[in-house]
């Protein structure tokens, strides 16, 4: 879908939340190491390099890699107790996560086109995502996420472009799993190359995610 113009012509982006828009591994994994050290899994692997490689996977996902010889259970255990002490650490956390430029650059580009969200989190992530950056549904129109339907990143986007009726839309993501998602669901496909991986192939690339203001084409 690599446009000859150069431009990205669409009628909808739709964005990834972790390694896109913002980095919340340093503080997440401080409130996953408390998680795991009152489940009994104090050993656990929770440094900010290792939830790089592992956000944007589902939360099931993530926990077979963090926990594997645990049981469905004890896995099921551990993330909830993840998810609370993460939704609180972020709540009351007064630092700017975000990647630079992102607020401004999400709030001229909603007046220009349609932007959604869709991310392989938990429930009320996004929300959260929305209410510290002060965003609301006047900039974002959408959003879906693992955590509210039990669906893959392709399912849910594909959910969004439906309910939309988006025509031509290109999702901005930062991992392999991202652009896997994206091919499956038959959309074109933006890298976020300063985020937590480096997929293989993209129609288009951004080193910083204001880049896109001189991108759009209407």
């Amino acid at each position: 879908m690599c446009e000859k113009s150069g431009k990205i012509i669409a009628d909808a982006l739709i964005l990834d939340v972790d390694g896109t828009l913002w980095d919340s591994t340093p503080i997440v994994a401080k409130a996953w190491a408390r998680a795991a050290r009152e489940t009994g899994f104090a050993d656990m692997d929770v440094e900010p390099d290792t939830l790089k490689q592992l956000f944007g996977k589902t939360m099931d996902e993530i926990a077979l890699a963090l926990v594997p010889k645990a049981s469905k259970e004890q896995r099921e255990a551990l993330m909830d107790k993840c998810v609370i002490y993460e939704q609180q650490a972020l709540e009351d956390d007064p630092c700017d996560i975000c990647y630079p430029g992102v607020i401004d650059t999400i709030r001229k580009l909603s007046e220009r086109i349609k932007l959604a969200i869709v991310s392989n989190c938990q429930s009320g992530y996004i929300e959260l995502f929305m209410r510290k950056t002060g965003l609301t549904d006047k900039e974002i129109c959408d959003k879906e996420c693992f955590g509210d339907t039990g669906q893959g990143k392709t399912g849910n986007i594909l959910a969004v472009i439906k309910r939309n009726g988006f025509k031509r839309a290109y999702y901005i993501g930062d991992t392999e799993g991202d652009r896997i998602a994206v091919r499956n669901a038959g959309i074109g496909f933006i890298s976020a190359d300063y985020g937590f991986g480096k997929p293989v192939e993209a129609d288009f690339r951004i080193d910083r995610f204001d880049r896109l203001l001189d991108m759009i084409e209407l």
